[in-house]
């Protein structure tokens, strides 16, 4: 029974983890390159269908002014990433109730492997915004989508790249935060 009560705080509170990291990860990007959610996150997330902001843009040229921007950024943020916390929270919590012997062990060892996930997903994503700065600013890929209006294209490469990556990060710590389950499961046997 305290193993089903784990599993449910895990599915409860890992959606509001990833949203954080969301929200973390997008105040970074949006540092860098507010174009890239001016004139691409807050349009392909309809912000301002939400009463935020306005399109400024032109059907050719779209960009959206939202009154708080940064706010925006966080709304992306956790719209893009809650899911992603509840799919790995998921997958971590039902290996936890086959492996784990009581609910507190459950609880403790899939926490510290969420973090480890959220710790791998930050650091390729960083990596990805290096390999953006160093090789795909000279090196656009051909099926990328660009506004036509960008005015520090640079900038946006290296986001998307970081974004891009963070996802790959997030697969790749899934995996190990599963590993490291599994030998905390055979250490505390």
């Amino acid at each position: 029974m305290y193993k089903f009560l784990a599993f449910l705080l895990i599915i409860i509170i890992s959606p509001f983890l990833g949203g954080l990291y969301g929200i973390i990860h997008d105040q970074i990007t949006y540092t860098i390159s507010e174009e890239y959610y001016t004139k691409f996150k807050f349009i392909q997330f309809g912000l301002e269908n939400w009463g935020l902001g306005e399109n400024i843009g032109t059907i050719e040229n779209p960009e959206i002014k939202l009154r708080n921007p940064r706010f925006g950024a966080t709304i992306v943020g956790t719209l893009a990433t809650w899911w992603v916390g509840l799919i790995i929270g998921s997958f971590l919590g039902i290996i936890g109730l086959f492996i784990h012997k009581n609910g507190k062990q459950m609880i403790q060892t899939t926490f510290i492997a969420i973090f480890i996930n959220t710790g791998i997903a930050l650091f390729v994503g960083f990596i990805g915004l290096l390999y953006g700065k160093t090789f795909l600013i000279n090196n656009i890929p051909s099926h990328w989508f660009f506004p036509k209006n960008l005015l520090d294209t640079n900038s946006f490469i290296m986001v998307s790249s970081m974004h891009n990556f963070s996802y790959i990060g997030g697969f790749i710590g899934l995996m190990i935060a599963i590993i490291y389950s599994i030998k905390q499961y055979y250490k505390l046997k």
